[in-house]
């Protein structure tokens, strides 16, 4: 197989899987959680109520975007603060996901998965082309 159809190939997977997981996210927040719900539990971790609603938003714009392939590194760049936000809120929590309130080892992984996103752009089937997102071939 072409080394950059695979790569096109690789992003659009991981576009979907990112894609799919933050429209969860943000629909869990909204519907499950309510966002006045999830504003109070970002008030109960210190920060701002308004993040909360923020945040919901901002997931599910961006899993809707990441699933259409639209403006896919712009994307994942703003989704990124926020799953390193999310990252910091359980570092005292120690590394792993099984311990008590959730390690950091998920949500940094998430952050990870964003940054090899944005490294390989879209992909195929990404709305303005495969080869869209992709950096030029040095």
């Amino acid at each position: 197989m072409n080394p950059n159809r695979s790569a096109d190939l690789a992003a659009f997977i991981l576009r979907l899987a990112l894609g799919v997981l933050y429209l969860a996210h943000s629909l869990q927040k909204i519907f499950v959680f309510t966002l006045p719900g999830t504003a109070q539990f970002f008030v109960s971790l210190g920060l701002p109520g308004w993040l909360g609603y923020v945040t919901a938003f901002v997931e599910l714009i961006g899993g809707i975007a990441l699933l259409l392939g639209v403006q896919v590194r712009w994307v994942v760049l703003v989704l990124l603060p926020f799953m390193l936000g999310a990252t910091s809120q359980h570092l005292h929590n120690g590394w792993g996901f099984a311990s008590p309130h959730g390690g950091w080892e998920y949500p940094a992984f998430w952050a990870v998965t964003l940054v090899v996103q944005s490294l390989l752009g879209g992909g195929v089937l990404a709305l303005g082309g495969a080869k869209a997102g992709r950096m030029a071939a040095a």
